[in-house]
């Protein structure tokens, strides 16, 4: 976060630059899945982003509290997020009848 600019850098394995995506939330916790990285931020959104375009999968999810924690199951079934006030929100991932 540099004067109010938050930014997400995509960076090779080798330190090569690839890529940046600026964000209007401040993020709070991240976790990376497969081709995903998954964000929480201290404004209540929860957003999927593709890997390596760092561009948005859905819609951020509101919340409606800060999130303090994400992480996401081994099967990729469900996304675990903590939020201010000590609840635990778990979000189906898939299409509804996969969930």
């Amino acid at each position: 976060s540099i004067q109010d600019k938050n930014a997400l850098h995509l960076y090779s394995i080798n330190g090569k630059y690839l890529g940046s995506e600026t964000l209007k939330e401040e993020v709070s916790d991240m976790c990376v899945t497969g081709e995903h990285i998954v964000t929480g931020s201290l404004q209540g959104f929860l957003s999927i982003r593709d890997l390596y375009s760092l561009s948005l999968s859905i819609s951020p999810l509101a919340m409606r509290l800060p999130i303090h924690c994400i992480s996401v199951t081994k099967e990729y079934s469900h996304i675990l997020v903590g939020l201010e006030d000590g609840k635990l929100i778990i979000v189906g991932v898939g299409k509804p009848a996969e969930v």
